[in-house]
C-alpha cells in the first residue's frame, strides 16, 4: 500500500471514529438521566458540550465513558447494531493506537 493510500485510509478510520463517537454522544444525551451522569463525571457544563463536541481527546472521553459501563455500551452497541468491540476500535483510533486486524 503507498503512503498516499494509508494516509487516506487513516483520515478515513479516523473520521469514522468520531462519526462514532458523535453517535455515542448523542445516545448519551438522549437520556437526561445519562447526560446528567456523563457531565458529572466529566466535569463539563451541559453549555460546554457544543464547543468541544468536535475535540478528539473530548471524544475519546464519550468513548471512554461509554466502554467503562457494560450495560450503557450493549445499549449502544444493540441501537446502533454494532459490535460492542467497535467502540474499542473507535477509541484506539482516535487515541492514535493501530488497531490489528482480528486474527482468524
Amino acid at each position: 500500500m503507498t503512503k498516499r493510500r494509508e494516509s487516506a485510509s487513516g483520515q478515513d478510520a479516523q473520521a469514522a471514529a468520531e462519526h462514532l463517537a458523535i453517535a455515542a454522544l448523542g445516545f448519551i444525551a438522549s437520556e437526561p438521566e445519562r447526560l446528567g451522569r456523563f457531565l458529572a463525571m466529566t466535569g463539563i457544563g451541559p453549555d460546554s458540550i457544543r464547543a468541544v463536541a468536535r475535540e478528539p481527546q473530548f471524544l475519546l472521553g464519550v468513548l471512554d465513558h461509554l466502554a467503562a459501563d457494560e450495560l450503557l455500551l450493549l445499549a449502544f452497541a444493540a441501537e446502533n447494531a454494532i459490535d460492542p468491540g467497535e467502540v474499542t476500535k473507535a477509541r484506539d483510533t482516535i487515541a492514535g493506537r493501530r488497531w490489528e486486524r482480528d486474527s482468524p
